[in-house]
């Protein structure tokens, strides 16, 4: 039996291609294995957003070959994103990687793991199906047991000038509901306790075969699943957004009253070169009617600063919206100067020290927003989903609310009423007794 080795770089979404690829290789006796140096083939899913993105790809590509010249591996592939913008350049320059596959060519992995040795050029993108994976599909599950990733859709069909992901991943398509809803359920048996819905763009599901009302339909009937306590939506588009989504996110107890909405800005001007639309406010009314249909809502969102043409008059801007609105949660990301971009051809580039200081203004403005509102929670009793020993010692359990996604946002640290009568994927009463600029503490109530 051949042992296989995985790396899953980049978001979620390429984290579940990789489950899916493991899910295959298992079905099919293949022994997967954590230890780089016993494995006799390696995967290294790749991401290719960003810059950085990119380069923590290829270094960990670098590496894994070095496994090949040194050590057991006997195959090196490389899939993901990176594949789909450089696959030439990965095989002409990387030559201890046998065999590519990108990302509508997840059911290869089987091909490729094989001995019979087979073409590294591709098809052409125009003449292959798009790939879809379905309730069918096997799994192998990295995340914790008692959480998991869903994604909906794939692909997206936004002309973003900064974004190249429908380059990478294809047009927007839908998954059936029926096939969510019975992995969903799959997912149930197995003890999921917390779901979070991923895509490109969640908002639009089920927009491709006539059902604007998708992503609300698909929230109240993973709603009635037993078992499932947290169904948490990410990746909302804010030009999406409609109330019936609200509505059913607010009525649906299990729904977390949460929205994970990527504004990337707040000027007009810059708003108009990222062809993302609206202004400032615009984006207040929308925030304002998302906080009128959830009350309790936790709003996180993400800001790119540094865009070409952005200029210090609409970084004040973006910094005034950011006090007005007073998000929950807020990641602050520099522009990214991809070349086959539509943002790579415009004029005006910002420098690479005004972007790192614009961002770091930025994340000093959210620092004391985010602990402002977390010393509101103190003495609060809140319920807290248990995930074990905490990363920043071992003396500590964490856990999170339900308006924190998984690796994304804070945790809560837990300093005291462990006991045997816990375990990690409990949900527990929890009274937060400390706040920080973006974790809390707090202390496990009997149960």
């Amino acid at each position: 039996m051949k042992k296989i080795g995985f790396v899953s770089l980049g978001c979620p979404k390429n984290l579940v291609d990789s489950e899916v690829m493991l899910g295959l290789l298992a079905q099919s006796g293949y022994e997967i294995t954590a230890s780089q140096e016993d494995a006799q083939i390696i995967v290294v899913n790749t991401c290719g957003f960003i810059e950085s993105a990119k380069q923590e790809s290829i270094d960990t590509i670098l590496e894994m070959a070095q496994q090949k010249i040194h050590g057991n591996c006997r195959k090196l592939i490389v899939a993901g994103c990176l594949v789909e913008r450089y696959r030439e350049e990965i095989l002409a320059q990387i030559p201890e990687v046998d065999a590519v596959i990108g990302t509508n060519e997840i059911p290869e992995i089987l091909k490729h793991c094989g001995e019979t040795p087979h073409l590294k050029a591709p098809p052409q993108f125009e003449s292959r199906e798009l790939y879809l994976y379905s309730d069918s599909d096997p799994r192998v599950l990295t995340t914790p047991g008692y959480s998991a990733y869903i994604k909906i859709a794939e692909g997206c069909d936004h002309t973003c000038t900064f974004c190249v992901i429908p380059r990478m991943r294809g047009p927007f398509r839908s998954r059936p509901m029926d096939s969510i809803l019975r992995e969903a359920m799959g997912l149930a048996a197995q003890g999921i306790k917390e779901l979070n819905l991923i895509g490109q763009d969640t908002t639009m599901y089920g927009w491709d075969w006539g059902n604007r009302h998708g992503l609300a339909d698909l929230v109240r009937g993973l709603g009635e699943i037993e078992g499932i306590e947290w169904v948490r939506v990410l990746y909302v588009y804010p030009n999406n957004v409609y109330d019936e989504l609200l509505e059913a996110i607010a009525q649906t107890p299990s729904a977390c009253k949460y929205i994970d909405i990527p504004l990337q800005h707040a000027s007009q001007r810059v708003l108009r070169r990222m062809k993302r639309g609206g202004n400032r406010a615009s984006l207040s009314r929308l925030i304002g009617r998302i906080r009128r249909h959830i009350p309790e809502v936790a709003i996180r969102t993400t800001m790119i600063v540094g865009s070409p043409g952005e200029r210090e008059e609409d970084v004040e801007e973006l910094m005034g919206f950011v006090e007005e609105m007073q998000f929950d949660r807020l990641g602050v990301f520099t522009y990214s100067d991809e070349e086959d971009s539509a943002a790579h051809q415009l004029d005006e580039k910002v420098p690479e020290d005004v972007k790192k200081d614009r961002q770091k203004r930025l994340m000093k403005l959210q620092a004391g927003i985010s602990k402002k509102k977390n010393r509101e929670m103190i003495g609060k009793c809140l319920p807290v989903l248990l995930e074990g020993s905490s990363r920043e010692s071992e003396l500590m359990w964490e856990g999170r609310l339900s308006s924190q996604a998984p690796d994304i946002d804070g945790v809560v640290y837990l300093n005291d009423g462990i006991t045997e009568k816990v375990s990690p994927g409990d949900i527990v009463p929890v009274q937060i007794t400390e706040a920080h600029e973006y974790d809390l503490v707090g202390t496990v109530l009997d149960t």
